[in-house]
């Protein structure tokens, strides 16, 4: 063990959980916020552009969202299976485990690139488009696709960096990524006269370069795993089975992202014959719901490296007090986020709203803006089914991560997006996310007693405490 493998030990094993928690949580929400930034001037400028347009990136949303999907199920099997082997010392299995997933990856993103530029007309329709937004959403959807390889990259190098602890590196390359697309949106849409073609190509060129910059910390040693492709593949055997546990590990963030696309796609379903306004309206409180969650997101990753490394090395103790201060900080900050949208939401809406008929921005607003109200209720009573969520996977507890992961997007969300307004209208399709995430929440509490309930109450003496001379 060198001397950066035994700094990076104790750290995670003795630095206080809220001091260690917050250091990793600032860098990962920065990183998810500024995701969420660019995709939110996405809509702004696209949104200058019309209702339709507007209504199109909403469309697409679920098809990034598939491409995400399959990079965090890569990205987060391989991290907590990363995290666990340097706590136990076994840096060459993180380096065979990382080459793994970055290779699996990129083959599969590339797979899905050529399938859905075959057949980029029927998908759009698939995905909830009207006639009406079909061009935009055609248009925007070719340059998600050519982007699509990168994410799912990028998604792989990000989670790894978060899982050793390496968060601020992780931050520099989504960050780079997300200021150049939001300074190339506007060139490209208006200088250049592009349209929402503009708004497609700058989101895959800030991804390749996000994608690069990732991949440079690997390549430049700010990591402790490496990229080792020699003797890979010399046992398929052995291969196969590695990426089966990389994929059963990381199962969990497949269903969840996939079901996100999924719920996204019945919203549009759902929403479609109320028409284009009624998809804008609940487009743009998607993304503001999305901008909000993300904070939330971005505090759990700060928990996932250190519940990953801690569990490996037998902390239980302070994996508990981990949990709990994670919980805590994030309900506080999503109840003033949440007040803080329910306060302005009409106010919020209507930034993104820009339509040369008053009637289309009037219906927009009214779609929208109830809308948010119910999902700044949902973000408050998020955290708790979310942190539980990230916990399980980051221990390595997939099938209870994975039933989990079902709740907000699926077996809560889908049911209820599709049968209460049989009974209340609209205002079912607006409540729904609400209501899904009060249920997930419910559900999520028997799990995480019984968690707590198998683990010892103490913290464990190891054999890398006793080489290290550190007390448990």
């Amino acid at each position: 063990m060198d001397d950066k493998e035994k700094q990076q030990y104790i750290k995670m094993t003795q630095v206080p959980p809220a001091k260690l928690i917050t250091g990793l949580a600032i860098p990962a929400i920065i990183s998810m916020l500024t995701t969420m930034i660019y995709n939110l001037v996405d809509a702004f400028f696209v949104g200058r552009l019309g209702t339709s347009a507007s209504a199109a990136i909403g469309i697409i949303m679920s098809l990034q969202a598939m491409f995400q999907a399959a990079g965090f199920m890569f990205g987060h099997g391989t991290g907590s299976i990363i995290g666990r082997k340097l706590s136990e010392g076994r840096t060459d299995d993180a380096n065979r485990f990382l080459s793994l997933a970055v290779t699996g990856g990129i083959t599969l993103g590339c797979v899905m690139m050529i399938a859905g530029l075959a057949f980029r007309t029927p998908l759009v329709y698939m995905l909830g488009s009207t006639d009406t937004i079909l061009p935009y959403a055609k248009n925007y959807a070719f340059y998600i696709l050519i982007a699509g390889p990168a994410m799912m990259a990028s998604c792989i190098l990000n989670n790894v960096m978060r899982y050793e602890g390496k968060a601020f590196y992780a931050m520099i390359g989504l960050v780079s990524g997300g200021a150049i697309n939001m300074i190339a949106d506007p060139i490209f849409m208006f200088g250049l006269k592009m349209g929402i073609n503009g708004a497609g190509l700058s989101t895959a060129i800030s991804q390749y370069i996000s994608c690069f910059l990732l991949l440079s910390m690997f390549l430049t040693g700010k990591t402790i795993s490496r990229f080792s492709f020699s003797g890979l593949f010399k046992s398929k055997r052995a291969a196969f089975a590695d990426i089966l546990l990389i994929i059963k590990t990381g199962i969990p963030s497949l269903i969840r992202q996939g079901l996100g696309s999924i719920s996204t796609i019945t919203l549009n379903l759902c929403a479609g014959p109320y028409g284009d306004p009624a998809i804008a309206g609940m487009t743009i409180a998607g993304r503001v719901m999305m901008f909000m969650g993300s904070v939330m997101i971005g505090v759990g990753q700060g928990l996932q490296p250190v519940s990953a490394f801690n569990y490996g090395a037998k902390k239980f103790k302070r994996l508990r007090e981990s949990f709990r201060f994670t919980w805590l900080a994030g309900t506080l900050l999503m109840i003033v986020m949440g007040t803080a949208g329910w306060i302005f939401s009409g106010d919020i809406v209507k930034i993104f709203i820009d339509d040369p008929d008053p009637a289309m921005i009037r219906q927009t607003l009214d779609y929208g803006t109830p809308a948010l109200k119910c999902m700044c209720i949902a973000v408050m009573i998020q955290p708790l089914s979310i942190i539980t969520n990230m916990l399980f996977q980051s221990v390595g507890k997939s099938k209870n991560a994975s039933i989990l992961a079902t709740l907000r997007s699926g077996t809560c969300y889908i049911p209820v997006l599709v049968i209460l307004p049989y009974f209340i209208g609209f205002a079912g399709i607006q409540s729904a996310q609400m209501i899904a995430d009060m249920l997930a929440s419910l559900i999520s509490i028997p799990f995480l007693v019984r968690f707590m309930r198998e683990i010892p109450a103490k913290d464990e003496l190891t054999d890398m405490d006793r080489k290290l001379d550190l007390s448990a």
